[in-house]
């Protein structure tokens, strides 16, 4: 840093840095042409050097599959590019594409009819070609349809490739442009017979015998003949109409969730026990229009000052008044953020899987599909993100510090005193 004095380099990449920024300013470039020339900045090295690089290295790729819809085929990801091991037809074992061949049209279609799901092949990211990039792991000229020749400036090609459309990407507006409508889906019925598979499972079983999904990457895949013929990923709180390892049938429902709030839900038995819920404090009853149902409803406790200390949750205790600890050894706590609907009463029984609480989610308006090029050019930028996120640095127990300039110091004590 400038204040402890800068080494020769640092001192050098900083002019170098400014002086950049500088003569950009000068040349008055327009924005779509200022990212098409940072772009070219980077890329301008990548150039085609030899045969092969002679790489172990390779990608496998598959077809990309969303809500049971294929998105990418198999056979589009694949075009142009050059196999890094034989592809096998998966019933007779026969070579369609031998190693180091181009994977070309001819190919394509054989592997279609044969059912090949997934294969290995060279790429750009694992070529290790100490200067540029080598023509195996690059594939095909998209421009003249044969394997690349040596000598092509491919960063280039690629560079000016992203940069053209960004003349259409007008300051904020895609030139396709338009309203999206997001269709708030609530189910997930099987789109053809299989066995049902549920990957990062984490289930429980209410009070009426149902399944409820606890995890919150939870994935279901419905197999058939062992390829996978749909994944759905599913969200936190849905119920489970199938049993995982089962077959089922083609139009049959395999889950639901409620696709306007997001549940908090009770992960052991215990009767309820509110904590810092005071009413008018942090908490407030609140009718609905529509329903003329009265409900209980977290307010926001950190607009007062005198509340500030409160830490509004639920706690699940026994007959004795013992906080009660779930399948993790930890203790049965809900903390409740402000605009959470209470769905139980103080001193309430409650089950495995029953729902303590809502917190109703913000409904997607219509929305304008914009981001155009301040968006294609964030991408490119390795900004900071604007949701960072911290991981925590050892094990051990949260502790919460004092508040600093209305900042709050969480430290992590582990048993070995280390603390971070």
């Amino acid at each position: 840093n400038f204040k402890e004095g800068l080494t020769v380099l640092e001192y050098f990449t900083s002019t170098h840095g400014a002086r950049k920024g500088l003569a950009d300013t000068a040349l008055k470039t327009a924005n779509s042409g200022y990212l098409t020339r940072r772009l070219c900045d980077v890329s301008q090295d990548v150039i085609v050097r030899l045969k092969f690089c002679g790489t172990k290295k390779h990608i496998n790729i598959s077809e990309i599959i969303e809500g049971g819809n294929i998105i990418v085929s198999l056979t589009e990801r694949s075009l142009g590019r050059i196999a890094a091991k034989d592809i096998k037809a998966p019933n007779t074992g026969d070579v369609i594409v031998k190693a180091k061949q181009l994977i070309e049209e001819k190919q394509c279609e054989l592997m279609d009819a044969a059912g090949v799901k997934s294969i290995d092949v060279y790429s750009p990211i694992t070529c290790e070609a100490k200067d540029g990039i080598c023509s195996t792991c690059y594939g095909r000229d998209l421009a003249r349809g044969r394997l690349v020749s040596i000598g092509e400036c491919v960063g280039m090609i690629a560079a000016q490739s992203i940069g053209e459309p960004g003349t259409q990407l007008t300051m904020r507006t895609f030139h396709v442009g338009g309203t999206a409508q997001i269709k708030q889906e609530s189910s997930i019925t099987a789109p053809s017979e299989g066995i049902l598979k549920v990957s990062n499972q984490n289930l429980i079983e209410d009070s009426k015998k149902e399944l409820i999904v606890m995890g919150r990457n939870t994935e279901i895949i419905i197999e058939k003949n062992g390829t996978n013929v749909a994944m759905y990923k599913i969200p936190y709180g849905s119920k489970l109409f199938a049993k995982p390892d089962q077959p089922v049938k083609k139009g049959q429902k395999i889950c639901e969730w409620d696709p306007y709030t997001l549940p908090v839900i009770s992960e052991t038995d215990g009767i309820v026990n509110f904590v810092d819920l005071i009413d008018g404090a942090s908490i407030t009853d609140a009718t609905d229009e529509a329903t003329g149902i009265s409900s209980k409803v977290v307010l926001d406790w950190r607009a007062q000052s005198k509340n500030i200390d409160l830490k509004p949750r639920i706690t699940l205790r026994d007959s004795k008044g013992k906080v009660v600890k779930k399948a993790d050894d930890n203790e049965a706590r809900y903390y409740l953020v402000p605009e959470t609907i209470l769905s139980v009463e103080d001193g309430d029984k409650v089950n495995a899987g029953d729902v303590l609480a809502r917190l109703p989610k913000a409904t997607s308006k219509t929305k304008d599909i914009t981001g155009g090029l301040p968006r294609v050019a964030e991408l490119f930028e390795a900004r900071k993100p604007k949701e960072g996120a911290i991981i925590a640095e050892n094990d051990g127990k949260i502790e919460f510090g004092k508040e600093v300039r209305g900042k709050l110091k969480i430290t992590i004590k582990s048993k070995a005193g280390i603390e971070s």
